[in-house]
């Protein structure tokens, strides 16, 4: 079983939402469309359920063509960031609703019924209205509704973004052991490069309509075939920084510079873009071999167990993530420090053309 969609695009009034994308989903996968707000990740759902017709290119589930099949006749569930539950019925009925249109007998019914409100967590709300239920029940009532629907696939368009933490944090770990045993395949939108790691599977970065890369989560964090894709799955994006080739080396702002060795050696001389991650920017000096660069301190967002600092770097912007909570003193020049492990290094068309050497040895 598998959802195949070839060349597909989606235009609206001579604006491009999708651009052409092939992306093949296979049975039982995770599949997670990652991408910041206007990416493109409900469009390409609703052209995958059906709800919108492509301006070009063809759908295909299960080697048959339903590009021009209804919604309807489709076997899709799906579930929004805004909830939608039947107001007038009770729990237990709009988790039902499902499989009554499909014919089943009520004991069929209370059995799926009861086992997905035991995993949702709404077995004592079985007899209540939505409207009695928080915002966090009424999504929950709605996810279970999609897991008894038995779908063959399920889309979830960010269906944790209106819940509390606690709450979104349990989900997100059991989400994927949830509809493991369904044999579905399973589509989930997010903006967070976090949750996308959390849930695992295959993730698909969009960026701007387009599907920039689509492999094993790990795999695309690791090694991102471009900046675009570098920028998308890191939170805080990634920062960049102009180096230059010359001989044997990589020269880097401040007078920095690294030997070029492995994939960094075949490179030719001249300009390019090194990448790193927030993460792997320090302000405490780590022992070994590290770059050190001074930037001016702009901005600083304490976190509880974390602190987000935002530097300028000779006009670019970047920002680091450090543990604890730390008193900076704001517009002041600070040191910054990169191990060259963690740097990546792009093309000036953007493509990546060495991973950093942690990430190429995982």
């Amino acid at each position: 079983m598998t959802l195949r969609l070839d060349a597909v695009a989606k235009s609206v009034d001579g604006q491009v939402h999708i651009h052409p994308t092939d992306l093949t989903l296979e049975n039982g996968t995770m599949n997670v469309l990652l991408g910041p707000t206007l990416s493109g990740k409900t469009s390409l759902m609703r052209l995958m359920a059906g709800l919108d017709a492509p301006t070009s290119g063809r759908v295909w589930w299960q080697g048959e063509d339903v590009t021009g099949q209804r919604v309807q006749d489709r076997g899709v569930a799906m579930v929004y960031q805004q909830f939608i539950n039947y107001p007038s019925m009770t729990v237990w009925d709009n988790i039902a609703s499902p499989m009554k249109l499909m014919g089943k007998s009520r004991a069929e019914i209370d059995a799926a019924v009861r086992k997905a409100a035991d995993l949702m967590q709404l077995t004592p709300m079985l007899d209540r209205k939505p409207l009695e239920l928080s915002g966090g029940q009424q999504q929950r009532c709605a996810l279970a509704r999609a897991l008894v629907k038995d779908a063959g696939l399920v889309l979830l368009d960010e269906p944790l973004a209106n819940l509390d933490y606690k709450l979104r944090e349990e989900l997100r770990a059991e989400i994927p052991r949830i509809f493991e045993e369904a044999g579905s395949i399973f589509v989930y939108a997010t903006t967070e490069p976090e949750e996308a790691l959390l849930l695992g599977g295959n993730t698909a970065t969009l960026w701007e309509g387009r599907v920039t890369q689509f492999g094993p989560t790990p795999q695309v964090y690791r090694t991102p075939v471009d900046a675009t894709t570098a920028r998308v799955f890191s939170d805080p994006p990634m920062n960049f920084l102009d180096v230059r080739k010359e001989g044997g080396r990589l020269l880097f702002g401040d007078g920095q510079s690294i030997a070029a060795l492995g994939k960094l050696a075949e490179l030719r001389d001249g300009p390019y873009t090194a990448g790193f991650r927030p993460n792997h920017l320090e302000i405490d000096r780590p022992a070994g071999e590290v770059m050190t660069f001074t930037a001016t301190l702009s901005v600083t967002e304490i976190t509880g167990s974390e602190t987000f600092v935002h530097l300028d770097h000779h006009g670019a912007r970047w920002v680091g993530l450090v543990h604890g909570v730390r008193d900076l003193r704001l517009g002041a020049p600070i040191e910054v420090y990169l191990d060259p492990a963690h740097v990546y290094v792009f093309s000036d068309a953007g493509d990546l053309v060495a991973p950093a050497a942690y990430a190429a040895a995982a």
